[in-house]
């Protein structure tokens, strides 16, 4: 489909950098830019070339700065719900994409838009930015997520300090609690980004989507069904051709080259 709302790049080591293109509008999350978050999500599950992605805003001043008010505010209560549920869908398909998948935080990232982030495999902040779940301020509360994730990425306590005062948190601290991997000043942000993926991308891939689904697996069904899962999954890493060929390479002292099957 074309975008009009974000770009899709793809570069030649098979990462995607996905843009929020509405610099206008700080980058918020219109109706079509969920449509569009979307496509590319199932993009970069399903297209073989693409190993990796990048999800990032356009401009200096944001990473997502949240939903669009002027299309909230003219929701029902019934289209609030189904709207919630739409984009909830749409992060939930990026979470669960088998592929190691980066937000690139360059501003502000408040509402949907650190819901967006938090939907990422890890997160990267630029120096400048600030990340809150404000909603409380307008009257609602987190649509895609983020009463959800944020207590799992931070613990409850962190998390209802944020929820429930509205404030956003500075990059600094989004690390010192653990809800950034890293902060990094602006300029490197994309290249530190592209370089993390990169040692990511030096392993093993079905290892990797393995690795994914196994965390995601235990964080939302329970130690033990995680520990069975994971157990199934080493079963199947083990019986891999890159099981055989990093084995290999280890004992012959080289750098292996997995073929992802």
């Amino acid at each position: 489909m074309p975008y009009q709302h974000i770009q899709f790049d793809l570069d030649e080591s098979g990462v995607a950098l996905v843009t929020v293109n509405r610099p206008d509008k700080l980058n918020a999350l219109s109706r079509g830019v969920i449509q569009e978050l979307d496509h590319a999500a199932g993009r970069i599950a399903e297209e073989s070339a693409i190993r990796a992605a990048i999800v990032t805003g356009a401009g200096e001043k944001a990473f997502v700065a949240g939903a669009d008010i002027n299309e909230l505010a003219a929701l029902t209560a019934v289209e609030a719900r189904a709207h919630a549920r739409r984009g909830q869908q749409v992060f939930r398909k990026l979470e669960t994409v088998p592929k190691p998948v980066v937000a690139a935080i360059n501003g502000f990232a408040l509402g949907g838009g650190l819901e967006l982030a938090m939907a990422c495999t890890v997160r990267f902040a630029a120096e400048n930015a600030k990340l809150g779940q404000p909603e409380v301020k307008l009257g609602i509360i987190p649509g895609y997520g983020g009463t959800q994730r944020l207590p799992r990425l931070v613990g409850p306590g962190r998390a209802l300090e944020m929820l429930l005062s509205g404030d956003p948190v500075t990059a600094a601290e989004a690390w010192r609690i653990g809800l950034v991997n890293a902060v990094v000043p602006q300029a490197e942000l994309l290249n530190y980004s592209r370089a993390w993926l990169q040692k990511a991308l030096a392993n093993a891939p079905l290892a990797l989507g393995l690795v994914l689904e196994a965390v995601d697996v235990g964080l939302n069904s329970g130690l033990e069904e995680g520990l069975r899962f994971e157990a199934a999954a080493f079963g199947v890493s083990a019986a891999s051709e890159d099981r055989r060929e990093g084995t290999r390479a280890f004992l012959e002292k080289r750098r292996p080259v997995f073929a992802g099957k």
